[in-house]
């Protein structure tokens, strides 16, 4: 239902652009950078950086967490994630060449593990042992999933790399399906770089709102013709290692659905299908901060062999990088309301209501995680006990017939909504 008022006339000009004054972006809540406190608190968590594809004997730029690296892999198989300018001259290591062992600078032949260790410095007389200041910079990285995963903080925080329970004793014809969103949801054709900041888009899973606005209204119906009547109240509840949001309706037949999300820290989204699916989510993806002002997405999805999901043809018949600008100004769609905010949106010029709940909890939260490594302590959701390593992924569609007189819910009593 649309508000209406009659304005008075002294009123008819008030609130005019004149003399306004452009607010300011919450900087530490955005910023990912070295020594910033969002980017601190983001180095102390395994992030995957690349598909495990990207990483070849051919060295590939990648920027993350506002540092430019290089991924690259020996002649072993084994990935490395090195600074890029060489601790001789400062060249890069871009236009190295990979051996069986490391890779070799193109200026003067200087050859570093995947760990940085210098084995060769070719135009140096021999010595037995190489001091450890010419060791090249560099981070771990591991390999699960079809990711190649980094950990770019302090080495004595270092936790294990978290594995997921729906990607675990997978069936003979089910597979994991690590994915950069050009082949599926994105429809981009591509890796595609998006030009806004991380929090834009990760925020984006807790705005219910938008959905019913955004992706039906404006774009047309991009997910499924078949939803339901949303009749459940949305509930927002902060966890021990996040926030997540529950909402439910019914459908036409009496069947009712409750819908399951979560930002999980510290970028890491789980969604209820889109398409309606029943049962547990069978994805998860992560919003990879680039710099402030970029991201990117990667993808875990479990595929059954012969009955792949998360496909569907884009608007209009095409691609999203196929579309013109007026093409994607008829039908715009998450990209184009994210990064329609700009590169960093504008905090303070915001004006949050009701429906911003899960947005303004997921911040608050937020907000305490980046204290808390402030403060000298762990963030939530970093494991070190390796009983712990397997984590639990909830979230989904769960439906019920016929509807009950309350949505169902797995929250324990006594949860904040």
């Amino acid at each position: 239902m649309e508000l209406k008022r009659e304005v008075a006339s002294e009123d008819r000009d008030a609130g005019t652009a004149y003399g306004h004054v452009a607010g300011q972006a919450d900087g530490f809540l955005t910023a990912v950078g070295p020594g910033t406190p969002c980017g601190e608190f983001m180095r102390r968590y395994w992030h995957p950086v690349a598909l495990s594809t990207d990483a070849t004997t051919r060295p590939m730029k990648i920027r993350i967490l506002g540092e430019d690296l290089i991924l690259f892999r020996n002649g072993r198989g084994e990935p490395g994630l090195l600074y890029p300018r060489c601790v001789h001259r400062g060249t890069s290591l871009y236009f190295g060449k990979c051996e069986e062992d490391g890779i070799r600078c193109c200026y003067h032949g200087w050859k570093f593990a995947v760990d940085g260790t210098c084995l060769d410095q070719p135009c140096e007389p021999p010595r037995k042992h190489y001091p450890q200041s010419m060791r090249q910079p560099w981070y771990p990285v591991q390999e699960q999933y079809g990711l190649v995963w980094a950990y770019m903080g302090p080495p004595d925080k270092k936790p294990l790399l978290q594995k997921y329970d729906i990607f675990e004793n997978l069936a003979e014809d089910e597979y994991v399906d690590a994915n950069d969103m050009g082949r599926t949801t994105g429809g981009f054709g591509k890796r595609f770089i998006a030009p806004c900041n991380w929090l834009q888009h990760y925020e984006n899973v807790l705005d219910p709102a938008h959905v019913q606005i955004l992706h039906i209204k404006f774009s047309g119906v991009q997910f499924t013709t078949n939803v339901p009547v949303i009749n459940d109240p949305w509930v927002f509840e902060t966890m021990p290692d996040g926030v997540r949001q529950l909402s439910g309706g019914t459908f036409a037949d009496g069947r009712h659905v409750q819908r399951t999300f979560q930002c999980r820290f510290p970028t890491e989204k789980r969604m209820a299908d889109p398409w309606m699916a029943p049962g547990r989510l069978t994805s998860i993806g992560f919003t990879v901060p680039v710099d402030d002002t970029h991201y990117f997405v990667l993808s875990l999805i479990k595929q059954r062999r012969g009955k792949e999901s998360y496909t569907f043809a884009a608007l209009g018949g095409k691609r999203w990088d196929q579309m013109t600008e007026e093409e994607r100004r008829d039908v715009p769609g998450d990209y184009e309301a994210q990064t329609g905010q700009g590169g960093i949106t504008l905090h303070s010029d915001e004006h949050l209501v009701a429906s911003d709940r899960g947005v303004v909890l997921l911040r608050r939260a937020l907000r305490k995680q980046i204290e808390r490594v402030l403060a000298g302590e762990d963030p939530a959701g970093v494991i070190f006990d390796p009983k712990d390593q397997t984590i639990r992924v909830e979230g989904g569609n769960i439906f019920s017939f016929p509807a009950p007189t309350a949505a169902p819910t797995d929250v324990p009593a006594g949860s904040e909504s």
